[in-house]
């Protein structure tokens, strides 16, 4: 395998070494950028949500809200 160094800013080596497992390079990790992720892995992730418990909830929090307001 053929290696070629470039050149970063810290900000972005910092931000790929938090990704960074001890079993990743960093090649790894940058290659896991350009894999396509489908937004269908999120299908269904709030099927079992309790929306009049939701409403519920926010209702609370804004009028907790609105009461500090004043």
């Amino acid at each position: 395998m053929a290696s070629i160094n470039i050149a970063i800013k810290r900000e972005a080596y910092d931000f790929l070494k938090n990704l960074k497992a001890r079993d990743k390079s960093f090649s790894d990790v940058i290659l896991g950028f350009k894999k396509e992720q489908s937004i269908m892995r999120f299908f269904g992730a709030l099927k079992d949500t309790d929306w009049q418990e939701k409403e519920k909830n926010i209702g609370g929090l804004r009028a907790s809200f609105n009461k500090r307001l004043q």
